[in-house]
């Protein structure tokens, strides 16, 4: 799959649960400003395409749509990894947000190899 950039309406449905099916969804948060989330972009974009990822689906989100998501999700700046699964009876999303490097990568952040442990643990 590619990655593809959400809505903020969008991005609500699956907050909320709103889905009809149940799916695991890997969002990047990020911001046009940030030199990072630049340099992050085509690592994310290479996990994206991974076959072994092919069940999931990749979303970049772009705070400035919506600066109040990051208080409500509970994480401090951008680049930020998420992994939302919705599932069950009740399509009750689990939102878990990959957690700081330590240390962190001095161009992206993150590194790809730390992006695809936290998917693998979480999906």
């Amino acid at each position: 799959m590619s990655v593809s950039r959400i809505s903020k309406d969008s991005l609500n449905k699956i907050l909320n649960g709103e889905l009809k099916e149940p799916t695991t969804c890997v969002v990047k948060f990020y911001m046009n400003t940030c030199p990072m989330c630049k340099n992050l972009a085509s690592y994310y974009h290479d996990i994206a395409t991974d076959e072994k990822y092919s069940d999931l689906h990749f979303f970049a989100f772009n705070m400035q749509d919506n600066p109040l998501l990051e208080k409500e999700l509970n994480f401090v700046g951008v680049p930020t990894i998420s992994v939302i699964k919705v599932s069950g009876k009740d399509m009750i999303p689990r939102i878990r947000i990959m957690p700081e490097p330590d240390p962190p990568n001095d161009h992206t952040w993150y590194t790809s190899k730390d992006i695809q442990k936290f998917i693998e643990k979480e999906r």
